[in-house]
Formats: C-alpha cells, sequence, structure tokens
C-alpha cells in the first residue's frame, strides 16, 4: 500500500506521517507537486496534496491504481469531483485540523484593525519617544456592543462567532445551509441574506467555501452597503472577495479597513493595485489593510494534526474502505 504525498511541508520529520499511518503503509514524498514522476503517480494507492490540486487533475491519466486523493485542507476547490468519482477516486479533506488556529487569526486580524497595533509597532519602530501617542484611524474603535457578522456559521464560523461574543459582541449570521433553528441553539441572530449581513455588521467575518454562490460573496454592491467604520475579515477562500471592488471601496472610503488572510491569486499579485499601494504603505491605506499569507491554518500543533489526519484519512480508505469527509460520495460507483 502507498500512499503519495505530492509536497510536503518539511524534510526530515516524515515520521510524523508514518507514526499516523503505522507499518505495512509506505510513503512517497516530494518537495512540489510539479516534481512527482509519472511512475510515482501510476504506483499511487492513495494521494495527499496540499497545494497541488491542479496537478492532481493533470495526472488523473495517469493514475492505474489510486482509489483517494486527500485535499490537506478544508477546501477542495480545483478537484473535479465528479471526473474522480467516476474513476472510483474518493475525494476526502481535513476539514478540522485548524479550526481554533483560524478562529483566533480571524479574531486577531479584526482585533489589530480595531486597536491599530500595526500603526502603533510601525511608530514605535521608528521614533518610540516623539510618537507616543495614540493615533486617529477609522478603523480604531471599541468591541462592546458592535456587532459581528458571520457569513457562513460552520465549525470555523461558530468558533469565531463564539469568540467575539467573548468580547462582548453581538453576533448575527448569513448561513442558508443551516437548518432552521441555528439561530435559537446558538442564540445568535439570524439574516436572511448576505445583503442584510454587509449592511448590519461592523466586522463582517467570512467563513464560507468556495463556490460559484460565494464567489466575489464580497462584491462591490455588498462592499457599498457597510456601515461607515465597518471592516471586512477573510479568512475562507480568496476568490470570495473581489478585490478590485474591494481596492475600489476602501478608497471611497466604506468599508473603512480589511484584513486579509486569503487573495485570489496567491501567492500575492504585486501588480494590483491594492497589493501595490499596500507594500508602497500610501498614506491613505495607512492603517487601514493588513494582510497575511494564507497562515490562518498554522501553529505547530496544528500542522502536526493537518499531516497525520491526511495521511489517516487515506489509509483508511484503502484498508477498509472507510471514508472520512468524503466530498464525491454521490458520484463514486455503489
Amino acid at each position: 500500500m502507498r500512499i503519495l504525498i505530492t509536497d510536503r511541508h518539511t524534510r526530515g520529520d516524515e515520521h510524523i506521517e508514518q507514526d499516523a499511518v503505522g507499518p505495512g503503509v509506505e510513503l512517497e514524498f516530494f518537495d512540489h507537486q510539479d516534481e512527482v514522476t509519472d511512475d510515482a503517480w501510476a504506483r499511487a494507492d492513495g494521494i495527499v496534496t496540499y497545494r497541488g490540486t491542479a496537478a492532481v487533475m493533470a495526472a488523473v491519466p495517469m493514475m492505474q491504481r489510486a482509489r483517494i486523493v486527500v485535499r490537506g485542507g478544508v477546501g477542495f476547490d480545483g478537484l473535479d469531483l465528479e471526473t474522480l468519482g467516476q474513476r472510483d477516486i474518493a475525494v476526502c479533506t481535513v476539514p478540522d485540523y485548524g479550526t481554533t488556529e483560524v478562529a483566533d487569526h480571524a479574531l486577531s486580524l479584526m482585533l489589530a484593525l480595531r486597536r491599530g497595533l500595526d500603526r502603533y509597532d510601525a511608530r514605535m519602530r521608528s521614533d518610540p519617544a516623539g510618537l507616543w501617542r495614540y493615533v486617529e484611524s477609522p478603523c480604531i474603535d471599541r468591541l462592546r456592543g458592535r456587532t459581528f457578522g458571520v457569513l457562513g456559521l460552520g465549525r470555523i464560523g461558530l468558533a469565531a462567532a463564539r469568540r467575539a461574543a467573548a468580547f462582548d459582541m453581538n453576533i448575527v449570521f448569513h448561513d442558508p445551509w443551516l437548518p432552521d433553528g441555528a439561530d435559537l441553539s446558538t442564540g445568535y441572530r439570524r439574516v436572511a441574506s448576505p445583503e442584510e449581513l454587509f449592511e448590519t455588521a461592523d466586522t463582517v467575518s467570512l467563513h464560507a467555501p468556495l463556490s460559484e454562490t460565494t464567489r466575489h460573496v464580497a462584491n462591490a454592491d455588498r462592499l457599498a452597503r457597510m456601515k461607515p467604520g465597518a471592516i471586512l475579515v477573510n479568512t475562507s477562500r480568496g476568490p470570495t472577495v473581489d478585490l478590485d471592488a474591494l481596492y475600489e471601496a476602501l478608497r471611497a472610503g466604506c468599508p473603512a479597513g480589511a484584513a486579509l488572510d486569503v487573495l485570489p491569486d496567491e501567492p500575492a499579485d504585486d501588480t494590483h493595485p491594492l497589493i501595490r499601494a499596500y507594500m508602497a504603505r500610501e498614506e491613505w491605506l495607512e492603517g487601514r489593510l493588513i494582510i497575511t499569507p494564507h497562515a490562518a491554518f498554522y501553529s505547530p500543533p496544528g500542522l502536526v494534526d493537518l499531516r497525520s489526519k491526511a495521511v489517516q484519512t487515506a489509509a483508511a480508505r484503502l484498508h477498509d474502505g472507510t471514508l472520512r469527509n468524503c466530498q464525491n460520495e454521490r458520484f463514486l460507483p455503489d
């Protein structure tokens, strides 16, 4: 039994995966998905990929033995569920490895903007004596009594909402996939549409998977509906935000700020006007935009969880057919 890891995180600690699956499973590691050989694709019984979904799809004709592809993460956009299912290849994910880390990161991004932490840090580095005073910023505000809006009240969205509630914020959410009564069980107010969420919340935090429904869910119309002083936080998927629209909206002053851990193009496209303005520290954007490099998921124990659970999910399918967090079961042969 052989599991291919297309793009390992680090060298020298492959025992993490081996300990997770135990003896009897052979693991084959590559540093980058583009380095995987034709023979490696052909002999793999299971495949684990982190950033290599496009490479996986390109290699489908070479897969002779594969029965499962595990996307090491929450999202699975880029994997053709039907095509893989028709070949009896299950597509599974690891949705629970970084729940608390991503929720913590979303709240940290909000706090950094609301407390002006990036501006204070930069000022203290340049002149701690001469600039020893508070700064005024359109993003700085109190949290108590403000409204935290969650788009997508799944595992991470719920964890973020609970943290925001601990800051005495009012919680509203929009999630058309949750059954009636979710508002009663959580005590959070449900709103009927994304438009209402953007109009209501002082902080809009995105926690939705990427789909045709959620692509550009933060678009020009909805950004224009945000309150004066409101901010946008995205730790979900990059294309949920229309970056062109966000640039124009920030230029116009609404929203007051944004904090992004994910971008439509990754690594960041430094030719985009918003990224260029951010890099140049243009005055109009100071204290209003924070970008982190798709790192919300990361903590040392979180990464061990991700790597262990990814290979365990692949091994379970190969051992006895068990499917965990399968995204294309409806397309698999009966």
